[in-house]
């Protein structure tokens, strides 16, 4: 996923229980059913073209990162070239709220310079959408994602500032592995 290694980091599990956790995880992520997107004209503000757009233009001119990534206290930064951008930013570009069912999911409130979208479903992940603009050209995004089960929880913080840098700040606690804290800050042109 990322240049930083979890491997260091020791668990008191036994691998089966690693294992069966997994798995849980996968057959509850496998219970949801596929959305298709249709090629009707999008409700909401195209999270996932803007994103798409993106990571094909930061792809092409192949600048190094200068990337930090903070996990549970444990600080590691280094210069780098992002070789998959699209990858890089599947967070991002995964909390589109363009689906045709949830068409009328979330309340938009739209200002002379932002956007904002909120969740009227608690079941949806994205919470909320923040775009600041300045006339067509975009600022900044805030992303708020949340998803809750009995087996993990996850919180997401995502930031990104065109041209500048992005930011994904993420709480993830599940049942028998505990608490994980994630701060991933990649600073663009440097």
């Amino acid at each position: 996923m990322y240049w930083y290694r979890f491997s260091h980091i020791k668990q008191p599990y036994s691998n089966v229980k690693l294992l069966c956790t997994a798995f849980l995880l996968l057959f509850l992520a496998a219970c949801k059913p596929d959305i298709k997107e249709t090629g009707t004209t999008k409700t909401y503000f195209d999270l996932k073209g803007y994103f798409t757009v993106t990571a094909s233009n930061l792809g092409a001119h192949n600048k190094p990162v200068f990337k930090t990534v903070i996990h549970n206290g444990n600080i590691e930064s280094k210069k780098v070239i992002i070789a998959n951008w699209e990858q890089e930013l599947s967070l991002f570009t995964s909390s589109d709220i363009n689906k045709p069912a949830w068409k009328d999911s979330y309340e938009v409130q739209n200002t002379p310079n932002a956007i904002f979208y909120r969740t009227k479903d608690d079941d949806l992940d994205t919470k909320e959408i923040t775009i600041n603009k300045s006339g067509d050209k975009i600022k900044w995004i805030i992303i708020i994602n949340h998803t809750k089960n009995p087996l993990y929880e996850t919180k997401e913080k995502l930031t990104f500032i065109p041209d500048s840098m992005y930011r994904i700040e993420k709480t993830q606690k599940v049942r028998l592995l505990g608490l994980n804290r994630y701060d991933i800050k990649g600073m663009l042109n440097q």
